[in-house]
């Protein structure tokens, strides 16, 4: 009998998987081993509520009930009905040693008409409720005591206003204003900062976040029918967009050159950071530009790669709400980020000095928490976007390499998932700390340059 020729095999991918990078998961797990440590040490040090609510110079936060300290008399009192921080010479606010030069106190209303003499601070006091003076001085005794100029807010009284984040007494006038604006803004520290530019800009941040998703998906879902010319006006949008905020920026840096009113330290930040916004949107515009120009005969590729996501995401919806689970996530993580932040820039040691008012000493190693938690805010944020990345990627690759096109495989997105999760967690790490790596040291010049400053 005739020797039958082999049949060839048919060719097969490699079905067996093992975990890769398992030296960085281990990295990873010990990495967030120490978050966690400082996570509980600063919920155990920590005060938020001193940063957010408020405290006046006695160690009582505002709006809340206090536990005394030892050897300040005036401190742990009820202060649930007294919400708004007061400073009682917030005309000629100074800071001197790292400390407010004025008293600070917790009320139930800032004054909201300018009070003259101490009969109407005691009038004041009596109709709304609200004790401009130290605490330990009764409202009766406002006009009778000998030490009631030292123990009451220095004449006039400016009409004030609450802030809306911090509840502080902002004066209204514009001598006072300047002069309290200028101490706050440029002296308290950096989270302070932070949180009142964005509980002050919360509604067009939001508006403009709403915006972005709704603009998205709109374009995503416009791709599927227009899909050459949408990419023809999406080139043309960029490049005027570009265009655009370059010359507004270089405007803008011109008219603040040419403001002979900056006094704020601010405002010469403001300055220094629109000049570094122009240069940069300048530079990619040109990149950018110049990348238009050289590839411009690939455009044709690029519709033609569009079609074939289109077809990816017909077959695999659930590829649109991935950046929508990634971002959830995002939020979480951020949120769970700054609590602890705020525990740590408040975490001090009570420590009553003359008067029986209270400050508050940073404890040992606060720094170095800081900055492994900052390590952490980037390599986990980064590790979050990669392990989306690698999702989309292998359900697209899922979909793209598929041998039979009418028989698509059946949940490519959660299929993705699950070879992450189990094989390849390692090298997702592995990619997002080199990321890291590559800015913390922008970050340390940056530090450094504002220190130099």
């Amino acid at each position: 009998s005739a020797e039958r020729t082999p049949r060839p095999r048919e060719w097969r991918p490699q079905l067996y998987r093992k975990c890769t990078d398992t030296t960085w998961l281990l990295l990873f797990f010990l990495f967030w081993t120490g978050l966690m440590f400082i996570t509980g040490y600063s919920v155990a040090a920590g005060a938020t509520g001193r940063l957010l609510f408020g405290y006046d110079s006695f160690g009582n936060v505002c709006g809340k009930k206090n536990s005394p300290v030892e050897g300040a008399p005036l401190s742990g009192q009820d202060m649930t009905l007294k919400k708004h921080v007061f400073f009682m010479n917030s005309c000629n606010l100074e800071v001197k040693d790292v400390r407010l030069s004025s008293a600070v106190l917790c009320v139930s209303s800032c004054p909201e008409e300018q009070l003259d003499t101490l009969e109407e601070v005691q009038l004041f006091a009596d109709n709304n409720g609200s004790f401009l003076c130290v605490y330990s001085l009764n409202s009766i005794n406002y006009t009778r005591d000998p030490n009631a100029d030292s123990l009451c807010p220095r004449l006039p009284v400016p009409p004030s206003k609450s802030f809306p984040l911090f509840n502080r007494c902002v004066p209204q006038t514009p001598e006072c204003y300047s002069m309290f604006a200028s101490v706050l803004i440029n002296d308290v520290d950096i989270l302070h900062r932070i949180l009142s530019g964005i509980m002050s800009g919360r509604d067009k941040i939001l508006g403009l976040c709403l915006f972005a998703l709704a603009l998205s998906l709109g374009m995503t879902f416009t791709f599927r029918f227009i899909t050459t010319l949408l990419v023809h006006i999406f080139i043309a949008v960029i490049v005027s967009g570009l265009l655009f905020v370059c010359g507004v920026l270089w405007w803008l840096y011109y008219d603040y050159t040419h403001d002979l009113s900056i006094e704020l330290d601010t405002e010469r930040e403001n300055m220094k950071c629109l000049l570094g916004f122009a240069i940069l949107s300048t530079v990619i515009t040109a990149v950018l530009l110049g990348l238009i120009f050289v590839l411009r005969k690939r455009i044709k590729l690029t519709v033609e790669l569009f079609q074939v996501i289109n077809k990816a995401i017909s077959n695999s919806p659930f590829l649109l709400f991935q950046p929508l689970w990634t971002f959830a996530i995002l939020i979480f993580f951020w949120v769970f980020w700054v609590a602890v932040l705020l525990s740590l820039g408040t975490a001090g040691a009570a420590r009553v000095i003359e008067g029986g008012q209270v400050e508050y000493q940073p404890l040992v190693g606060i720094r170095y928490m800081w900055w492994y938690h900052l390590i952490g805010l980037i390599w986990t944020s980064e590790f979050i976007l990669a392990c989306q990345q690698m999702t989309v990627a292998g359900a697209l690759v899922t979909r793209y390499f598929n041998r039979n096109k009418n028989d698509p495989p059946d949940r490519p997105v959660l299929w993705s998932l699950s070879i992450l999760f189990c094989y390849h967690q390692g090298t997702a790490i592995k990619g997002s700390f080199l990321i890291t790596a590559t800015r913390i040291p922008r970050t340390i010049l940056m530090y450094i340059s504002s220190g130099l400053k």
